[in-house]
């Protein structure tokens, strides 16, 4: 089956899943993978076709008006698209739910003054509760997870939490037409009995009950919302809870700290298969957790806005506003196990860390966590420090962790953390790269006139972009340093100085209560060797798992 086939069926199909039931088309050449995929499901979707695109999504609009469903209109690329305007920007102001389908030239068409190849990315502006630039269909695994979320999402964006218009933009390539291949690299169906993602609001007895099962784990990434209450929960039901530092949720008996290891364990993974994993928050720290996430039968996303879930690997089962975890009675076998291979991995961990008095990144996020005093707060940039807490953090109580892991920037981290730290009104801190610190020198500059914070900015120095060391970029040496590593010959001692900051550099780790004490804004420096830590990295990931496979056998 070629690519734009197997996009279009399977896209047609979700939609009628979720509970389409009218179509409007607009014929066109573009759009005739839509157009055939649409006709072929006539017996559950009624096929509308009009001339004129601009009657078309008129059409639609009164059809969607009048029953309060979601209806989709569709047509091909350039001036096509256009005339849906007027009637997206109607259905934007009265909140009529629309899904405008529009199909496109491919990426290498465009610009080019090919036929009937307009911009049309984010097409209708504002007029629409979400736009999303399909991408061009490919025949490799995870295309169809992708298109059935995809359609789900945008099947549900167009009615909560306020109805309106939504737009997908989707590219073909030629052939458009069916080809009589039927094969394809994965299964193109999805689940027999109803949508890719079941989605449920927040309405008087819509609480979304959890299956009840001993065998499951609890996910806290950026952003979660009611984290007490959940992990009380999974604690009672005797589930590991897999907190990445920012999702504020590592404490408790329950709280793993080396998940990341251990996900990265092909064999621990098969034997610790869990029958359901409820999400919190936006995880994306460890490519081992996401995979761990992508083999989930039962993946349960809570989620404040069901217009926009965090499903990085579009592996949500179920999506809802509030979830209830059941308390399951039976052995602890379960939890055990998992709690169990944490502690001997953390301990081999430990054991790496400490072997050297040496100043260590790694060793810097642990100790500094370990170190803060209750009711502080901690400011991780987006990059390495954040990673390096997951890695390496302690489950604790009594401390506040921020990371700005929305779009994981570089950017203005010194200001976010003055900003964090005036409004926390307590002991702060912030652990920085030296790129992310310069980066934003000029959060330094506060008027004589405005409250300074009490914060600590603990700059990890190793002269460069060191995450790239740790990346496949690394395995070519020549180019490395000019366009990856990026070295500088900045003085932070003299930053501090020409902006007033008091300084202290980080000698050893034993040093580390000495320059943490103080008060007001100041800067502590600490540096390292990336090609070391690179090396370190890699000797604390062997350590634990060579210490969980000997210590469990497998």
């Amino acid at each position: 089956m070629n690519p734009a086939t197997a996009l279009a069926t399977v896209l047609v199909d979700e939609l009628t899943r979720c509970g389409l039931t009218d179509v409007v088309l607009a014929p066109g050449s573009r759009s005739a993978p839509l157009a055939l995929a649409l006709y072929e499901q006539q017996s559950k979707v009624r096929l509308h076709v009009r001339i004129d695109e601009r009657s078309a999504s008129f059409m639609a609009l009164g059809i969607a008006k009048r029953s309060g469903r979601p209806v989709a209109v569709v047509c091909t690329s350039g001036t096509a698209a256009a005339n849906f305007h007027p009637a997206v920007v109607e259905a934007h102001e009265s909140g009529v739910p629309l899904l405008v389908l529009t199909a496109d030239r491919p990426p290498e068409l465009r610009g080019t003054g090919a036929n009937q190849t307009i911009d049309q990315l984010k097409l209708y502006g504002s007029a629409v509760r979400w736009s999303c630039e399909v991408g061009t269909p490919e025949e490799r695994p995870g295309m169809v997870a992708y298109w059935r979320s995809l359609g789900s999402r945008a099947w549900h964006a167009t009615q909560d939490p306020d109805p309106g218009p939504v737009h997908l933009n989707l590219s073909f390539r030629e052939p458009l037409t069916p080809d009589g291949d039927e094969s394809w690299c994965e299964p193109l169906g999805g689940d027999e009995t109803g949508p890719w993602t079941k989605v449920r609001a927040a309405t008087p007895g819509s609480v979304l009950h959890v299956p009840p099962t001993r065998r499951g784990v609890l996910v806290v990434g950026d952003g979660a919302v009611n984290v007490k209450r959940y992990v009380a929960a999974a604690s009672m039901a005797g589930w590991p809870v897999l907190a990445e530092p920012n999702g504020n949720a590592r404490y408790g008996d329950h709280a793993l700290s080396s998940h990341h290891f251990l996900l990265g364990m092909p064999e621990f993974v098969e034997r610790n298969r869990p029958e359901v994993v409820v999400t919190l928050g936006k995880p994306g720290l460890s490519r081992p957790l996401l995979s761990y996430l992508r083999r989930a039968e039962e993946h349960v996303v809570v989620t404040p806005s069901l217009s926009r879930w965090p499903d990085p690997v579009r592996s949500a089962t179920q999506v809802a506003q509030e979830a209830e975890i059941p308390v399951v009675s039976g052995d602890d076998a379960w939890l055990k196990g998992w709690r169990t291979a944490d502690l001997v991995a953390r301990r081999a961990v430990d054991a790496v860390l400490d072997d050297s008095e040496e100043v260590s990144e790694p060793r810097l996020a642990r100790d500094l966590v370990s170190a803060m005093p209750g009711g502080s707060l901690l400011l991780a940039a987006s990059s390495m420090p954040i990673r390096d807490l997951d890695q390496t953090m302690h489950p604790r109580r009594g401390i506040r962790i921020l990371a700005n892991r929305g779009a994981s920037g570089i950017d203005g981290l010194v200001s976010t953390a003055v900003g964090a730290a005036l409004a926390h009104g307590n002991r702060a801190y912030a652990l920085l790269g030296d790129l992310a610190f310069l980066h934003d020198q000029n959060g330094l500059i506060i008027g004589p006139q405005d409250r300074r914070p009490d914060l600590a900015l603990v700059v990890i120095n190793n002269a460069g972009g060191g995450i790239f060391s740790l990346l496949p970029q690394s395995a070519f040496p020549e180019p490395f340093e000019r366009v990856f590593g990026t070295p500088h010959q900045v003085d932070l001692s003299a930053v501090a100085a020409a902006h007033g900051v008091p300084y202290a550099r980080l000698e050893s780790m034993d040093g580390l209560s000495k320059v943490m004490a103080g008060e007001g804004l100041r800067i502590v420096e600490a540096r390292t060797d990336r090609a070391a830590n690179a090396a370190l990295h890699a000797r604390m990931r062997d350590a634990a798992q060579d210490a969980v496979r000997a210590s469990l056998r497998i």
